[in-house]
């Protein structure tokens, strides 16, 4: 007479599900990345109750919308395998193209819509030329991007500075504020822009051929290109795609201040670059999510605005900007590296 074997119930214990969510949260990214932003967000109440009112959170938003479209280049470019240390120039120099673009049509009786749009043309046109200038001292010159981005961040600076006649404002147009006060309740339509521009790019970078590209030539560009992708003309228009939403963050400043100054944008590719490591983007390439990056720059303007407003010392706001690099850098050193 043959007996059956025993069978050893599988079922997990509710607890065992429950380590297993918790242990899920803990190492999501975003979660922790959400946490930490929700935690800032309650410090900063607790101190200072006016940060949590709608005002505040209004100016939030729009400090966030100077910083975003500068962390989303960097992300392309980052997860690519490259870095571009020439976005704030870019945004200085652009700037006071956009600014003497909307003079000069100003000058001529051109209505608000037509100034307005003529100076975002120069301004993406601007930066789209800085773009192009990268992509080919990193494809055809074969400057590595450091070096060839250090470049073309000197002399957008000095040209801002040059253009603008040692640093005068230019370009002075009022109607511009007016228009960035409008909009739905704490958005403004230049707000709303931006983030727009944001999402689209977020789905064009993990849903579509081309981030799929991007990716992989960040991972192993060898193997990218043994596999039929053209890695010269890729990465010549993620430096391009770079260089026009520098040339937005420009117009979006033109638009803010009601001017073009050579001094704006000036080292905000240090903030830019701290959004994308702080989200997660791994400086070697073939790693990051966008999302991660979009909270990486919540988290830095929470962080630089909040101790503004709780009356810590404007200097100390890059000492915090580097803790957190610092932070998260170390943290992608010892936790396992995502899938590439």
């Amino acid at each position: 007479m043959s007996t059956s074997p025993t069978e050893t119930p599988t079922t997990s214990t509710p607890e065992v599900k429950k380590q297993g969510w918790v242990r899920s949260l803990a190492s999501n990214q975003q979660f922790i990345l959400l946490a930490v932003l929700v935690l800032l967000i309650a410090f900063f109440a607790e101190r200072n109750s006016l940060f949590f009112s709608t005002q505040e959170f209004g100016n939030l938003i729009s400090d966030f919308c100077g910083l975003a479209l500068l962390a989303v280049a960097e992300t392309y470019v980052i997860t690519s395998g490259g870095i571009d240390l020439s976005v704030g120039s870019t945004v200085a120099f652009s700037g006071i193209c956009g600014a003497y673009t909307v003079q000069y049509a100003m000058e001529h009786h051109v209505g608000q819509v037509g100034v307005l749009l003529l100076g975002t043309l120069a301004c993406v046109l601007t930066g789209a030329f800085v773009g192009a200038v990268n992509a080919f001292l990193i494809t055809k010159v074969n400057l590595v991007p450091f070096v060839a981005t250090l470049v073309t961040l000197s002399s957008g600076a000095g040209l801002a500075l040059v253009f603008a006649k040692g640093g005068q404002e230019v370009g002075l147009d009022p109607s511009a504020v007016t228009f960035s006060a409008e909009g739905i309740g704490m958005f403004a339509w230049i707000s709303i822009i931006v983030i727009v521009i944001t999402a689209v790019l977020g789905l064009v970078l993990h849903n579509t051929r081309y981030g799929r590209y991007n990716f992989a030539i960040g991972s192993n560009d060898f193997a990218a290109r043994a596999a039929g992708i053209n890695v010269k003309r890729h990465v010549a228009s993620v430096y391009v795609l770079a260089g026009i939403l520098a040339g937005l963050t420009g117009m979006f400043f033109f638009i803010k201040g009601g001017g073009g100054a050579a001094t704006t944008g000036i080292g905000a590719e240090l903030n830019a670059i701290a959004a994308v490591v702080i989200g997660g983007a791994s400086l070697q390439g073939g790693v990051g999510r966008l999302s991660g990056t979009v909270l990486g720059a919540m988290i830095l303007t929470v962080v630089v605005d909040g101790l503004i407003f709780i009356n810590v010392a404007p200097t100390w706001n890059q000492v915090v900007v580097a803790a957190f690099i610092a932070l998260a850098a170390t943290l992608q050193t010892i936790r396992p590296q995502s899938r590439r």
